[in-house]
């Protein structure tokens, strides 16, 4: 048996019968006791003493130090066992003594000081939530010359869909685009009506199109169209008989967790929920109500982040709320929520589900707490809006609320403005351009901005550090050059040995030709002379070379103008009479003598008119 002992390591070997024993790392025993130890004495002591625990540390590690020192000189060489102090807490020496001493540090206490750092700026960004918002930079999409009234995003956010007042559907690649930001495909899914509403389903495979029609429309991710919801029958009083809409539809909404039911409301004072599968009958119908019982049409509409509740605003300023699976009364329906004949643009629910938003038709904005619906947590104004879509929305840490505002033409610019959901204070606002903000999408994976606004324009707001994907994925893309369109001509292949059948003839000059095919008569569409004689080849002839022609010409024509019929009938009276013929001899025994009026003037008629008929100047 042998012993070999070093300063930082003693190995022990045994030796039996010509075969080796097991051998002990006395070393790496000691570093996994203490590392044991300082776990331990981590969860026991908690946060509060690491700050002594720290300067305690400190005063060990000189101590350690000095004895190292002393350990030089001849003294004892005893190892010092203890937790070890973070190195960026203490002033680290040149030589690195500690690390040769104490060994590696273990990893918690380096994730402990790594979370104590993440909780200051997290406390710090709770503190100021106007940095979170990216506004750094801007791209712009040319959707048209009018007004953008509705936009869509994936939930991936691989691809936006604008719809407008020019009836086009726009879908926009980030992926694909480049620097000159085109759309890669446009189309008119409703023919000659406005885009109302545009949203992906929860899957991103359909998007539901709301027009100003009264069938909404179910399209895939290329453009085609999947369903069309069917029409109701306009004459029946009761809505909840017919089997669809039978006016203008004002938005739809997918359902968040179902995949393939949405919901549409319309100027029918009905809310409608359907079904892809089953496009030929709603699912189900709620009707709103007024406090006594009339119809009132809701303007808007929208599913809870869960899709248990139903969320309707109506024309005559009420918010009303219903279970999805109870369509008979509301659960929550409070009547002045905003001024009456005003149309309600927008609700939109927070993703904790607590908190309901709406964008009134009265300039402004207010916030709700469904768990107490009688009366507004909040209310701003002065928020001026001239657009039946204007939306509001949460930002994706639910600390922030998003809506924008209309000005008329070449009166101020358009503005998206921030509300701290907390205090609902206004604490930024951002000129987006010189006309109205009509949509606002705040994307919660992208971490991007998107506005419609009223002069035809799509932007997109992003920070490079906040933001993910997107519309970073296409700036970064240089504009691709066009292509300058290639022409085939023909090209003449000589060969002088070929047939003359096949040879081609020689170009001559133009002014040649013009003169050749001036002579002829077909190319110079030179016009028919006319006939001369009786005519021929189908066309008659002008001189009455036909029976016809002449029976035209001499007796058919001959008109005689008698202006007065009863002097044209009195020119055959002497005649008559001096050689009747026909009806007089029959009856000259019984006829009496004719006796016909004197032809009397104006004047004299007006003479012997009585004094009560003659006209009074």
């Amino acid at each position: 048996m042998g012993l070999h002992q070093d300063k930082k390591s003693q190995y022990a070997t045994y030796f039996c019968l010509g075969k080796k024993a097991r051998t002990f790392d006395l070393e790496a025993m000691f570093e996994q006791t203490r590392r044991t130890a300082v776990e331990r004495s981590r969860k026991t002591l908690g946060k509060k003493f690491i700050s002594e625990a720290k300067s305690l540390c400190f005063c060990i590690f000189r101590d350690t130090s000095s004895s190292e020192s002393e350990e030089s000189s001849g003294s004892s060489d005893d190892e010092l066992i203890g937790p070890p102090l973070p190195l960026k807490m203490m002033e680290e020496p040149s030589n690195h003594i500690e690390e040769d001493i104490l060994g590696p540090l273990p990893p918690p206490l380096y994730e402990e000081v790594e979370e104590d750092d993440d909780d200051d700026g997290d406390s710090e960004e709770e503190e100021n939530p106007v940095q979170k918002i990216p506004d750094s930079h801007e791209i712009t999409l040319k959707h048209g010359t009018k007004t953008v009234s509705a936009l869509g995003l994936d939930p991936s956010g691989a691809r936006l869909v604008t719809g407008g007042y020019d009836y086009d559907v726009k879908f926009w690649d980030f992926a694909g685009m480049d620097a000159s930001f085109k759309a890669f495909r446009s189309l008119q899914p409703c023919e000659c009506h406005q885009i109302k509403s545009l949203q992906y389903s929860n899957t991103g495979d359909m998007i539901l199109v709301v027009s100003g029609s009264s069938q909404a429309k179910v399209i895939d991710r290329d453009g085609f169209e999947v369903m069309e919801c069917i029409k109701g029958d306009q004459y029946i009083v009761d809505m909840a008989n017919t089997k669809g809409h039978t006016a203008m539809l004002h938005t739809g909404s997918w359902h968040p967790k179902i995949k393939g039911e949405f919901m549409t409301c319309s100027n029918d004072a009905t809310v409608r929920t359907w079904e892809v599968e089953n496009p030929r009958k709603q699912r189900s119908v709620f009707k709103p109500r007024t406090m006594q019982g009339k119809k009132v049409i809701p303007t808007t509409c929208t599913y809870s982040r869960d899709g248990n509740l139903i969320a309707a605003a109506c024309q005559n300023g009420s918010i009303q709320i219903w279970d999805r699976n109870m369509t008979v009364h509301p659960k929550f329906h409070y009547k002045q929520a905003h001024d009456p004949g005003t149309d309600t643009s927008c609700v939109a629910f927070s993703y904790d589900g607590n908190v309901l938003a709406s964008r009134g038709g009265d300039d402004t904005l207010k916030l709700w707490d469904i768990r107490q619906f009688n009366k507004p947590l909040f209310s701003a104004s002065g928020l001026p809006t001239m657009f039946p879509m204007t939306d509001c929305c949460f930002s994706p840490d639910d600390k922030l609320i998003v809506t924008g505002t209309s000005v008329q033409r070449g009166c101020g610019s358009g503005k998206l403005v921030f509300f701290e959901r907390r205090t609902f204070q206004r604490v930024y606002e951002i000129d987006i351009t010189d006309a109205s903000v009509v949509r606002c999408l705040w994307h919660p994976k992208l971490n991007q901005i998107m506005v419609g606004t009223g002069n035809g324009l799509a932007k997109v707001y992003y920070d490079p550090n906040k933001s993910q994907r997107g519309a970073k994925l296409c700036v970064v893309k240089t504009q691709r050059k066009a292509k300058q369109a290639e022409t085939l001509t023909q090209d003449y292949i000589i060969t002088p040995h070929a047939l003359p059948m096949f040879r081609e003839p020689r170009q001559r000059s133009t002014r040649k030709q013009l003169e050749k095919d001036r002579l002829d008569p077909l190319k110079s569409h030179k016009p028919e002379p006319p006939v001369a004689g009786p005519g021929r080849g189908g066309r008659v002839g002008t001189h009455g070379g036909t029976l016809s022609s002449y029976i035209v010409k001499n007796i058919a024509l001959d008109k005689t103008d008698d202006s007065n019929p009863r002097e044209a009938i009195l020119r055959h009276a002497k005649a008559a009479e001096d050689n009747p013929y026909w009806v007089s001899p029959a009856y000259s025994k019984t006829q009496p003598k004719t006796m016909f009026a004197q032809v009397e003037s104006d004047d004299e008629e007006a003479k012997n008119e009585p004094e009560w008929k003659k006209r009074k100047i």
